[in-house]
């Protein structure tokens, strides 16, 4: 007797649907696109329980006759292809003829549809891949397939479905892909009753159709992109590099139509756009690559999301000409001239601003010595002379070269110069900036006088104000400020609990009030002001480290590193949260009245000032 086998139509069914029908999402992605080769203008999809329970597709396509709606139903019975050199330049969405008798085996399928001006309409019904049920149905305009209860006869397939909501965000993100390839075509999804995409046909502003799909607060950042080529077109949208995402979840691209995930465009994208975004942030882009169907393979993947291009090189080119272009002339600046400064009464945008002082600091600093700028979180410390190197560490200048400030043509920044090089601002300097916006979520940049940028580190603006304050208190032998009511015990270390206990009075001039609680836990009932919200055990055990040997004099000189732990906890209790307005000018006032002589925890770099001259040569 014979091994072999040849298996049943109906086994052969659930094999293809292993392949075909990953998860609901996958049968909406299958049944939209039948639509749209149906020539649909309208398409709606509803869904209940996450696609699993219910998935109703309807169309106003041209609908078929009671023999296509019965063929439709047998393997590899399509519309789409006849010959075999129709697979080497498909130009539809569905080819193979395996997505409906693949759904119909693993689900209850209903399919209702009617020849256009026909009397009579037609209603199948399958059952787990059973025997097609077929009756006269009234007529309508188009098809409506029902999917329900999707793998109720597989159970092991089911139980690896993920939960609902988890499911449903698959099936929207398989609607919003097809959308945005179709712009001409209104598509409307809905989950047991409450919207989930809403978009009316748009061909004429495709921006409209990216807007629904990404968040209205796209569209104005939306921006034309097109490059031509021998065989290659690249068309679509591209967002300036101040509306991005944390992820890849707004990058589109798709190959005659077809949503594509492939990793040599999407790096591709990625390169182009590396010197004008922050880490960690990832551009918005939706490209649509239209070559001769013969230059591209589409059947490389059971789901066609995976193509192979005759000349992968040369599309990667053509994209990289397209964003290239549009991110050179920088329409977003108010000008599609390339370098071309913004027209009268157009002022420039201060998150644009900040984009191109991120990239003037990146560029600039890495001609002169080959790294990122530091900060003054991270500044090394002070160097010959007493000077805070600005190089990285364990790195010195080149033989001949110059010193940080004087490679950019600046003067040097404040609090950086030796005594001898203006190591204070101007009267009344911080007051006379005008805030632009943030860089990077943490530096603030601002117009100075003359026509320079100014790039503010707040927490070292902070922690100068903060020490000023502490100092000077120190300084006029006054009292400390009234303290704050804390309250909180902490066990400590035996040595940082001893320290403390044995400097309480040297706390107590600072304005703490600390006492111990039995063995080594101490109570911190009171702290100065702005330290209201700090980390208590690390301000303490930072205290016990910088406080003065027992018996020590209490003067300026003794506890000033106390003072500048105190401000650098202050600074980053401050600056947990960003600065309003208000409080950024306030800040700017009390910088206008700070000290910049003394030095602080980590380096003195308040601010970096370039011309706004030098930044445009540089910037080309």
């Amino acid at each position: 007797m014979s091994r072999i086998a040849r298996l049943s139509d109906v086994l052969i069914n659930k094999i293809a649907a292993g392949e075909v029908v990953e998860r609901p999402a996958s049968v909406v992605k299958e049944l939209v696109e039948n639509s749209i080769d149906a020539g649909a203008s309208t398409i709606r999809v509803e869904l209940d329980g996450g696609g699993v329970d219910r998935i109703i597709v309807s169309d106003d396509g041209h609908g078929m006759g009671r023999v296509d709606a019965v063929a439709c139903l047998e393997r590899h019975a399509t519309s789409k292809l006849r010959e075999l050199d129709d697979l080497f330049h498909i130009d539809s969405m569905g080819f193979r003829g395996e997505a409906i008798p693949a759904i119909a085996s693993v689900s209850r399928f209903t399919l209702h549809t009617a020849d256009p001006n026909s009397e009579v309409g037609t209603r199948v019904v399958v059952e787990g891949g059973g025997p097609a049920e077929v009756e006269d149905a009234p007529p309508r305009m188009g098809t409506v397939i029902t999917v329900e209860d999707l793998f109720f006869n597989v159970p092991a397939r089911r139980k690896f479905l993920r939960r609902g909501d988890t499911e449903l965000k698959h099936a929207e993100e398989a609607v919003v892909r097809l959308a945005l390839a179709y712009p001409e075509v209104g598509f409307f999804a809905s989950h047991e009753g409450g919207t989930l995409f809403s978009s009316a046909a748009c061909p004429d502003d495709p921006r409209e159709r990216i807007a629904a799909a990404l968040g209205s607060s796209a569209h104005p950042h939306l921006f034309p992109v097109e490059e031509r080529r021998l065989g290659v077109a690249v068309t679509g949208y591209a967002a300036s590099p101040e509306f991005t995402f944390n992820n890849a979840r707004g990058l589109y691209t798709f190959v005659n139509r077809r949503y594509i995930r492939d990793r040599g465009l999407i790096g591709t994208i990625q390169r182009a756009y590396q010197d004008f975004l922050a880490a960690g942030r990832q551009p918005v882009v939706v490209l649509h690559i239209d070559v001769d169907p013969r230059a591209v393979d589409v059947n490389v993947h059971p789901q066609k999301q995976e193509v192979r291009f005759a000349d992968a090189r040369g599309v990667q080119e053509a994209v990289t000409a397209a964003l290239n272009r549009m991110l050179r002339a920088a329409p977003w600046l108010g000008s599609g001239v390339e370098g071309a400064p913004p027209q009268a009464g157009q002022p420039m945008d201060a998150a644009h601003y900040a984009h191109a002082v991120e990239r003037f600091l990146t560029r600039a600093q890495e001609a002169a010595w080959g790294a990122p700028l530091p900060t003054a979180m991270d500044a090394p410390g002070p160097g010959p002379g007493g000077v805070p190197s600005m190089l990285p560490a364990g790195q010195g200048p080149r033989p001949g070269a110059l010193p940080f400030a004087a490679a950019l043509g600046q003067a040097p920044a404040f609090g950086q110069a030796q005594p001898q090089l203006n190591e204070a601002p101007p009267p009344g300097y911080f007051g006379a900036l005008r805030p632009l916006g943030m860089l990077g979520g943490r530096f603030h940049v601002c117009e100075g006088p003359g026509g320079t940028l100014v790039v503010m580190d707040p927490h070292a603006a902070l922690e100068r104000a903060r020490l000023t304050g502490y100092l000077r208190a120190l300084e006029a032998g006054k009292p400390p400020p009234a303290p704050t009511l804390f309250g909180t015990t902490l066990e400590l270390s035996v040595p940082i609990a001893k320290s403390l206990v044995e400097g309480r009075e040297a706390l107590a001039r600072l304005g703490f009030d600390v006492e111990p609680f039995g063995g080594t836990t101490v109570a911190l009932k009171t702290v100065p002001p702005g330290l209201e919200g700090a980390d208590a055990r690390a301000l303490l055990e930072a205290l016990a480290r910088a406080l003065p040997p027992k018996g020590a004099q209490l003067d300026t000189v003794t506890l000033a590193e106390a003072v500048r732990v105190m401000a650098c906890h202050a600074a980053r209790q401050a600056g947990a949260v960003p600065l309003t307005d208000a409080q950024f000018r306030a800040l700017l006032g009390e910088l206008d009245r700070a000290d910049f002589h003394p030095t602080c925890s980590h380096g003195t770099v308040v601010v970096l000032e370039m011309p706004l001259l030098e930044l445009e040569r540089r910037a080309r």
